[in-house]
């Protein structure tokens, strides 16, 4: 559960990565909080276990970052300004950071800025007694495109053909696990989903295939219900496991996945029309 959580905040901060990556000079343009919260998701996509701060009072800190280590805990305290390239920062501000370093015991601390430094402000980083890092937009460039590299595009790697065969082998007639979406236009058809993983506000679903239960003659009008048998471990690919949006409305939960809202299915055969 916790890895969808993970693939989930790395899904939605895919674009801003690529995009970073390539066009650094853009970064001074987004506004300081997202600058902010944009270097928390980085260094969340690193692995790194870090809390964002509240973005005003926050003594001086806009991201701790804590590595976990079996030698000890290494906390890097980290001040983002989002400067245009042409204000560079002095030796003031990476004296501060110095200061709430050496006050709060970090191993470590990182100033990230989209401007630059002034030679005072570099030559003081480099003689403090606690590590400091002074970073730019190239280095935050570099970390998106990493960030970006690293997230797992094929959905269908987030869980085993164990998984599902174990979830496959409990699921019931009526089982919430078994999700339905009605599509089309002119037409009416069902996609039927289990659902793999689910947290509060995303899911991970893999699409099974509908099995007829009557039909017209021709096979254009009838019903149908999910066929959750042997055969769905096929399923298990790239194209058929998908994540979505979880949602809640009245007791009643949906997924979307941003072309289809599905439901939990009542067990009601599902009727189809294929007729145009």
């Amino acid at each position: 559960m916790c890895g969808l959580v993970q693939q989930d905040v790395a899904d939605v901060y895919e674009e801003l990565y690529s995009y970073f990556a390539k066009r650094p000079e853009d970064l001074h343009r987004l506004h300081w909080r997202e600058f902010e919260t944009l270097l928390f998701r980085i260094f969340q996509a690193q692995g790194f276990t870090c809390e964002l701060g509240p973005g005003s009072n926050d003594g001086g800190i806009d991201v701790r970052v804590l590595q976990r280590d079996p030698l000890g805990d290494i906390l890097t305290l980290v001040q983002a300004k989002r400067y245009a390239p042409r204000n560079k920062i002095d030796i003031s501000a990476v004296a501060a950071l110095h200061g709430v370093a050496d006050v709060e015991l970090a191993q470590k601390s990182m100033f990230v800025t989209t401007s630059d430094y002034l030679p005072s402000a570099r030559k003081f980083a480099g003689r403090t007694r606690i590590p400091m890092t002074l970073a730019t937009s190239a280095d935050v460039s570099d970390w998106c495109r990493d960030a970006s590299d690293g997230i797992i595009r094929d959905k269908s790697k987030l869980i085993t053909p164990h998984e599902v065969s174990s979830l496959l082998q409990s699921l019931t007639s009526r089982d919430p696990r078994i999700v339905r979406a009605s599509t089309g236009y002119s037409v009416i058809m069902n996609q039927f989903a289990i659902i793999l993983k689910e947290t509060k506000h995303a899911a991970l679903l893999m699409a099974i295939p509908a099995r007829t239960i009557s039909h017209d003659g021709y096979g254009q009008r009838g019903s149908e219900v999910p066929d959750t048998g042997p055969a769905c471990l096929d399923r298990l690919a790239a194209d058929t496991v998908f994540r979505a949006k979880r949602s809640v409305h009245n007791d009643k939960v949906s997924y979307w996945d941003g072309r289809n809202l599905y439901s939990v299915w009542d067990g009601v055969p599902a009727h189809f029309d294929l007729c145009d």
